[in-house]
């Protein structure tokens, strides 16, 4: 039987995977460019109109977590893909660092407090998957409390999942050249440099841990309620064509339905 779409980029639950084996630059399915990019438009208008019956229908809701390293392209996504959305039924939400009151939690209440509601989309930028990323590989927690937490995670979404939530999860993948090509435009370019960090050159000497780290967390964490998808990013256009498809399908897989009216009749009503 033939791969749908998203199964070609599917982390295959219970299937060893290896990051190694996935091209960042690769660009498959794909050809001309700008006829990618015109087909990439066509899918975002096509997630606005569903967005839009999602939100009316108010009965689930979609969650997308775009998870990589710096460069990998998260907000370029979110623009390329969601930006035609109307903003009533998206939001996307950033983690960062957590702050000392989020720190006096678990470190999954943070994530929860934003986990979209019936009817919207939910785009988180990084994710709780840091929680098993750079927390492993800076030794900001025990090995036993990483060890338990993707269980922990695996739990978490399970439980989204059953309450009406559709979870797509896309690990942006860059190669090491692609990244230092990317961070030397961000310490070139004076409307860019409001990015560049120092301290993501630290973590880029930390490249070889992370996608270790990667690898761990995408064995252990893609679920069929919950599957990872890795997604080649070194070409911009091949990276937004493929999330957009997805998403659009996974949308139209759902089917989202406009509410009809039970306690009257629309043929009945007159305006004047």
């Amino acid at each position: 039987m033939a791969k749908t779409f998203a199964e070609r980029f599917r982390v295959t639950p219970g299937k060893p995977f290896r990051l190694a084996a996935v091209d960042p630059r690769a660009t498959d399915p794909f050809g001309d460019k700008d006829e990618t990019k015109t087909a990439t438009a066509r899918d975002a208008e096509a997630i606005d109109a569903l967005q839009d019956r999602l939100f009316a229908e108010g009965k689930r809701s979609l969650l997308v977590v775009l998870q990589g390293i710096d460069c990998s392209g998260k907000d370029g996504t979110v623009r390329a893909v969601f930006n035609t959305c109307g903003p009533i039924g998206v939001r996307v939400s950033p983690f960062k660092a957590p702050t000392p009151p989020e720190l006096a939690q678990d470190y999954l209440w943070r994530v929860h407090q934003v986990a979209p509601p019936r009817g919207m989309i939910g785009i988180f930028n990084r994710s709780h998957y840091e929680d098993v990323l750079v927390v492993k590989v800076k030794g900001y927690a025990s090995p036993e409390a990483i060890e338990r937490r993707y269980d922990e995670i695996n739990g978490f979404e399970k439980l989204l999942s059953d309450n009406g939530t559709r979870i797509l999860k896309f690990m942006l993948h860059i190669s090491k050249d692609e990244q230092k090509q990317r961070l030397q435009e961000r310490v070139d370019d004076e409307s860019k440099r409001w990015k560049f960090n120092p301290g993501d050159l630290e973590d880029r000497a930390l490249w070889d841990s992370y996608a270790e780290a990667y690898d761990i967390a995408l064995n252990r964490c893609s679920t069929p309620h919950a599957p990872w998808h890795v997604v080649p990013a070194d070409r911009n256009w091949v990276r937004n064509a493929i999330i957009s498809r997805i998403v659009r399908e996974t949308l139209e897989e759902m089917n989202p339905q406009y509410p009809q009216p039970k306690d009257w009749d629309p043929a009945s009503i007159t305006i004047t």
